[in-house]
């Protein structure tokens, strides 16, 4: 049994939610070989061929790949697929784009998101928005699954695999134009340690500012919940849950956040949770290791000043 898992990178660098997929493709079995597909990618190669577990690390290193179009990843992926029990990538906007294709071309069922492995065939994943998780098994020939990285630990930089040179390019008809990114000082959302996020309990977008200056102080990322976002508060890129980034960092502070099930969903998984809101009854209070009933207004600055 041999399992492909797809590297996650910007061409620079190998993204931690790669080494998360390593490690639910060992708690598979079997050996694991790795795909970098990218465009002057020699420094994502010479990262992940340290992660601990892969065998071997295929490069598809060409202009077709640099702008990981889903097009072109899956085409690429399914050209290989014939060595491989299972395809696995983490469940990021590349992975949801591009192994939907795979599993399409290979004529089987995704399993999509799964956050627990109970053998080769069988998997839990959470249905319901979170709210009640669903073990499924696959009797298909080829698994093709999304991993919910937030779900793993990342396996350790100690391996050395070997490194192998594929030749084939694959154009697809879809032409990469532009991207537009948002250029921050702090954490990357997703791969944070510590996060502060705002609700609609901020009140405004100018109010974000005395989470900005907590976040600076702890080195933290900025996020903020749907109703912020849908607000005009914050721009989309901050959001967390369900329907914006998963993220399972070492400390979530919430900040005038009610906890609809949809935000839970996307952070319920963080080491420590802390809850600042003023109604008693808010169900963050549920999911929260320490709380503080209090106004955000007044808590927020005092942790300022003690910072």
């Amino acid at each position: 049994m041999t399992i492909l898992v797809l590297a996650e990178h910007d061409n620079q660098q190998l993204k931690t939610d790669t080494a998360k997929v390593v490690s639910a493709a060992k708690a598979i079995g079997g050996d694991i070989h790795l795909l970098v597909a990218g465009e002057n990618c020699g420094a994502v190669v010479d990262s992940a061929k340290q992660l601990d577990g892969v065998a071997k690390v295929l490069v598809a290193d060409a202009g077709a790949y640099g702008a990981q179009l889903a097009e072109n990843l899956s085409k690429l992926v399914n050209d290989l697929s014939g060595d491989y029990s299972h395809i696995l990538a983490a469940a990021s906007s590349v992975g949801k784009a591009t192994l939907p294709r795979v599993a399409a071309l290979a004529d089987v069922a995704q399993i999509s998101e799964i956050i627990e492995v109970v053998d080769a065939d069988t998997f839990v994943r959470p249905i319901y928005a979170g709210n009640a998780l669903a073990t499924v098994k696959s009797l298909d020939y080829k698994k093709v699954i999304t991993v919910r990285s937030s779900a793993f630990d990342a396996v350790a930089a100690t391996g050395n695999a070997d490194v192998a040179e594929l030749t084939q390019v694959i154009e697809a008809k879809t032409e990469f134009v532009s991207q537009s990114l948002t250029e921050s000082e702090r954490p990357e959302l997703g791969n944070a340690g510590i996060i502060v996020s705002g609700g609609r309990g901020m009140g405004s977008g100018e109010n974000f500012a005395i989470l900005e200056q907590l976040a600076d102080k702890l080195g933290a990322a900025v996020g903020a919940s749907r109703a912020a976002v849908d607000a005009g508060f914050v721009p989309n890129d901050l959001q967390v849950g369900q329907t914006g980034k998963i993220v399972a960092p070492e400390l979530y502070i919430a900040v005038g956040i009610s906890g609809a099930i949809q935000h839970l969903a996307g952070m319920k998984d963080s080491k420590v949770i802390v809850a600042i809101n003023k109604d008693p009854e808010a169900p963050i209070f549920q999911v929260a290791d320490y709380g503080l009933e209090a106004d955000l207004f007044d808590a927020v600055p005092a942790l300022n000043n003690l910072i």
